[in-house]
């Protein structure tokens, strides 16, 4: 049996075109590498519309043959529509993503669905329908979340490329945890359609990719404005034709580890300090000191995010407690007790003051470099805002650091940075609004100058 493609997605197409490999070939490669996997990465598969795709694809088209896994908080018809709960173990997509769609359209082979936290409201990978789903580099340790599953399956050599979504860094988290690249483009530049959730606009959608390429080809297939998605932004062309084509030299950098709101490892910090003075030096950027201090949102982002999952869940509520993970269940009790007039009133109030605190930040500065994550990823069992060996983890101080990007809708990017107890670190790159491309070319400096590790070395040989 072939193993899986242990490079790139656009490395693949190219291997296709030049006969070295055949999309058949590559599912089945990754058909069995997720039977052997104990990753827990994948909730469904649908081997038989695979195969189908397989064998009519397009190799000239961008992603053409390329085994695509689905994050199972996105839809598509047909397929299982859980949202990672027991609460609707049951119900089945009738549509699409519009994400989706474009990569099916564009020649992606949908393998199946991803593991997610339970309807994308932890960064943890473990929920009671599927259980733990493991970090591609430590069997034992968290994936993240929401997208831990996607993270896992692309790091863990299975398939080259997995969409996310990201409400409060659930693309950046998980790529953080496992050496991927994840980017949090600016709020809109990839419509969320059809029947979009309009508030609390903190979601954006994207995917976990090995290269930058990946992500800059991804954009090129599946940005641009969808009318089922009001705020989604207007299409910019050639992602990747123009990566690397910017002139960073002079850029003003921050380099903030703790944005002077999470508690970070310290020797998180000091591989984040080191790596954002390597990418700025490489690229002539100008390191300055200015004090980076963003104010705690995870109440605010919390409770902004609860009021659309409370109407979904309508008059099931409050009978389906016992089906959700302890967290949600808490949170939807908070917030029945706990919202008012006033206390929505407050949040928007913190989100105006954070996005000041922002845009002053970006008055000052081109560039903003932080950690992704306070420490490298913590035991997969350990549920949100607990400690492990007297350090914060879970959903308050991990968000801490990628929540605010959400909130304000900035673009941000997780890269590989190192490595700390044979674990990947991330390091955040957060740019003003519509700089994606800055972000990229960023990250392309970085993956030349320091070439990551493409897949865990965990992956299948």
């Amino acid at each position: 049996m072939t193993k899986p493609w242990q490079g790139d997605a656009v490395g693949l197409v190219e291997a296709y075109r030049s006969g070295e490999r055949s999309p058949l070939e590559e599912l089945e490669a990754a058909l069995d590498a997720i039977e052997r996997s104990d990753l827990d990465a994948f909730a469904h598969l649908d081997p038989d519309r695979a195969h189908e795709a397989a064998a009519r694809a397009d190799v000239a088209l961008p992603f053409g043959g390329i085994p695509l896994a689905v994050k199972e908080l996105e839809p598509v018809e047909g397929w299982p529509n859980t949202e990672a709960s027991l609460v609707f173990a049951d119900r089945v997509a009738d549509t699409t993503s519009t994400q989706m769609q474009r990569l099916f359209d564009a020649g992606a082979v949908p393998v199946g669905q991803t593991t997610a936290s339970e309807f994308g409201g932890l960064n943890v990978s473990v929920t009671k329908l599927h259980g733990i789903t493991h970090n591609a580099w430590q069997s034992g340790r968290t994936a993240g979340g929401s997208s831990g599953g996607s993270a896992a399956a692309v790091a863990g050599g299975i398939v080259p490329i997995a969409s996310g979504g990201d409400g409060g860094g659930s693309i950046r988290i998980p790529a953080g945890f496992n050496g991927l690249v994840g980017m949090k483009g600016t709020a809109g530049r990839i419509p969320r359609g059809p029947r979009t959730t309009i508030a609390p606009m903190t979601v954006v959608v994207g995917c976990l990719a090995r290269s930058v390429r990946d992500v800059a080809r991804w954009y090129d297939v599946a940005n641009g404005h969808d009318p089922r998605d009001p705020y989604s932004l207007p299409r910019v062309e050639g992602w990747e034709r123009d990566l690397g084509a910017l002139d960073l030299a002079g850029l003003r950098v921050a380099i903030a580890p703790d944005l002077g709101v999470a508690t970070v490892r310290d020797e998180v910090a000091e591989i984040v300090a080191e790596a954002g003075a390597a990418l700025a030096a490489a690229a002539g950027m100008r390191v300055v000191t200015e004090t980076v201090r963003l104010p705690a949102l995870d109440t605010e982002w919390a409770v902004g995010n609860l009021a659309p999952l409370r109407h979904e869940l309508g008059d099931r509520w409050p009978a389906c407690e016992g089906d959700l993970t302890k967290e949600m269940a808490f949170g939807l009790r908070f917030a029945d007790d706990y919202l008012s007039l006033s206390v929505a009133g407050r949040a928007e109030a913190a989100r105006t003051a954070a996005n000041e605190a922002m845009a002053d930040i970006f008055d000052r500065v081109d560039l903003v470099i932080c950690a992704t994550n306070p420490d490298v990823a913590f035991p997969a069992h350990v549920g949100a805002n607990t400690r492990v060996a007297g350090r914060k983890v879970g959903l308050g101080n991990n968000g801490a650091l990628t929540i605010p990007a959400n909130v304000v809708g900035n673009p941000a990017i997780s890269i590989p940075a190192g490595t700390l107890d044979d674990l990947p670190v991330g390091m955040q790159i957060i740019a003003p609004h519509h700089h994606d491309a800055r972000l990229l070319d960023c990250a392309l400096v970085m993956e030349r100058e320091r070439p990551w590790p493409l897949v865990s070395p965990l992956a299948p040989c």
